[in-house]
């Protein structure tokens, strides 16, 4: 079997090794990032109808600030974000099965506008309209040293636009052809550029359909 490394960050990466080991699979961590928290000042929760966190992240090393916001209506770019929220005392946070374009088009839907996006210092682009949007970075990814001889010949999953840019940036192209990538996103899957064995998006940005894709492949 051939092993299924999973590049995202820690805490992601534990629950996404968890349901691969449960599913057979060989599983290796090689994070190319680790999250670090940055210095904000929090905005009035006055100032604003909806909060929107579009990372697990955020909640992490948003700290105690975030306690100003629990009684604004809250959204989350997929389940484990939502559940990170509820852990954290929101109540009945709303979790979108999209990007962030799609939940933004829900709370939109919703009747709210303005909008507190707390989020790391790199974000995905978002088609935001109607709403307006006022943007927070609450954290930041550093880059981890990682060989390519590492992840030669593996099942990649690259769980985000950042990670498949880093992966670009460190594996040489000329090395790329036994090893396969599987993205969470077509914007994922992007940004890992060309040369791989195969190189494939899942149908949906959730850890079910990652895995789904990646077992065929390491089987």
């Amino acid at each position: 079997m051939r092993p299924l490394i999973i590049l995202r960050p820690a805490r992601g990466a534990g629950r996404t090794a968890d349901k691969a080991m449960a599913m057979g699979l060989a599983v290796r961590l090689c994070p190319l990032f680790a999250a670090e928290a940055l210095a904000w000042t929090p905005p009035s929760a006055g100032d604003f109808d909806a909060l929107l966190v579009t990372s697990a992240q955020t909640v992490r090393f948003g700290g105690a600030a975030l306690q100003a916001y629990r009684a604004l209506p809250t959204y989350a770019v997929g389940a484990a974000t939502a559940e990170a929220l509820q852990e954290a005392g929101f109540v009945d946070p709303v979790a979108g099965d999209g990007d962030a374009s799609a939940i933004a088009a829900r709370i939109a839907a919703d009747g709210h506008r303005a909008v507190l996006h707390l989020s790391g210092e790199a974000v995905a682009p978002m088609d935001a309209e109607p709403l307006q949007v006022t943007r927070l970075p609450v954290y930041r990814m550093k880059p981890l040293p990682c060989d390519p001889p590492e992840l030669s010949g593996g099942v990649l999953l690259v769980h985000s636009p950042a990670a498949g840019a880093r992966l670009a940036e460190i594996f040489p192209e000329n090395q790329r052809a036994t090893t396969d990538i599987v993205a969470i996103s077509p914007a994922a899957l992007a940004a890992c550029g060309s040369g791989w064995a195969s190189a494939q998006a899942a149908d949906a940005p959730n850890d079910a359909a990652v895995l789904a894709l990646a077992r065929r492949l390491c089987e």
